[in-house]
């Protein structure tokens, strides 16, 4: 049988294989990145009351119109952009459909998308069902990102360049002076600027620059955010793109026809719950994230792991050589198996996967009772 060569050059995803993997052999999943904790109450009140009043048909392609509303109210609160709710914002199915539509509205056959490594691993079949080219980039934890060596892979086939600060899994949050770089090389190629923001609110260091606040800079800047993880909500899938009209129309267009529209009735529990948080959960979210994170890297740190600290989001992505001479495919399913802890190999999230030959990928968007739990399996790993 034949099927699309555009699917040839990529594999399921190795995360949610890792899910499985571990509710087999019930290990702890610190594979895959959802919470394990509730969703604030206010959300959940607001998505039941939808649904009790009949809120339950498609609402507008691009998105309700409260949720819309109360999108632009924060990113004018928060980052002083101005947004045309019914011109330049769309509400998709995730952050992850928001991705896919944005690259297939804006990048053509033959064209190169450049995609930082490591990378969250769906920027990569992106651009392949694009028929485009991803090139790729390193930007490591802990590391400056080499402007120098990124000008040398920009080129007149350059259509898209993918931004993810906080990043997943590096935990990186560019600088000014790194994303001011990547702009000026945006408007000597004439490229776009798509960004994932996904964890905009989850940072211990640094500040969350949008790359569309830069001078020059939001005409040709997709911005990608979404709820998943500010609410902890993965499974609701409400994804959002910020854009120029004119590509927001195009965006829309591929929107419509992939999905049609994200759940009704979530996006006006969204809306509720954006109208009554006011700073205070935004900034208690890295609070309570860097508790998580410390005490996972005391944890991972006595049980012989190496590992640079993350300055944003809710990844670990450690070096276990110390332990281990497997390939991190390997290591990761004994981890999984005979460790009792899932996590995601770290050849994941590299283009030529002996990149990530030694590492592994930890998420600690989990309650501390669970991040003890592991923290003891760890310390009673086999063969240490």
């Amino acid at each position: 049988m034949h099927t699309a060569r555009r699917t040839h050059g990529f594999s399921e995803s190795v995360i949610r294989g890792m899910t499985r993997l571990a509710a087999e052999h019930k290990a702890i999943n610190l594979a895959q990145g959802f919470p394990n904790f509730p969703a604030p109450q206010v959300l959940k009140d607001a998505a039941a009351a939808a649904i009790q009043a009949d809120i339950n048909q498609y609402a507008i392609t691009w998105g309700s119109k409260r949720l819309r509303d109360a999108l632009v109210r924060k990113y004018s609160e928060w980052y002083g952009m101005e947004v045309n709710p019914e011109t330049e914002l769309t509400v998709t199915c995730g952050a992850t459909e928001a991705m896919a539509a944005t690259l297939l509205a804006i990048v053509n056959p033959g064209e190169e998308v450049i995609v930082f490594e490591p990378f969250y691993e769906n920027y990569g079949p992106d651009a392949i069902l694009c028929d485009a080219k991803p090139v790729f980039v390193p930007l490591l934890p802990g590391q400056p990102l080499d402007l120098d060596r990124l000008a040398r892979v920009f080129s007149d086939k350059t259509r898209a360049i993918i931004i993810n600060t906080p990043g997943n899994p590096s935990g990186r949050v560019l600088n000014r002076a790194e994303l001011e770089g990547i702009a000026a090389l945006c408007r000597t190629h004439d490229a776009w600027a798509v960004t994932d923001e996904i964890y905009e609110h989850i940072l211990y260091e640094g500040e969350h620059i949008p790359m569309a606040t830069l001078p020059d800079m939001r005409e040709r800047t997709i911005t990608i955010s979404g709820a998943s993880k500010t609410f902890s909500i993965t499974g609701w899938r409400i994804g959002t793109i910020v854009a120029p009209a004119g590509v927001t129309d195009a965006i829309r267009k591929v929107h419509d026809f992939l999905t049609v529209g994200a759940p009704a009735p979530l996006m006006e529990g969204l809306a509720v719950a954006m109208e009554s948080v006011g700073r205070p959960y935004y900034e208690g979210l890295s609070a309570e994230y860097l508790a998580r994170r410390n005490m996972l890297m005391v944890a991972l740190g006595a049980a012989g792991f190496k590992a640079v600290a993350p300055e944003g989001a809710y990844y670990i992505l450690a070096d276990y050589s110390a332990l281990s001479d497997l390939p991190s495919p390997e290591f990761a399913r004994w981890l999984t198996i005979e460790g009792g802890i899932a996590t995601v190999p770290g050849s994941s999230f590299f283009n030529r996967p002996e990149d990530g030959n030694r590492l592994t990928r930890f998420a600690f968007c989990k309650t501390l009772d669970l991040l003890q739990g592991a923290a003891r399996r760890l310390e009673a790993l086999p063969g240490r």
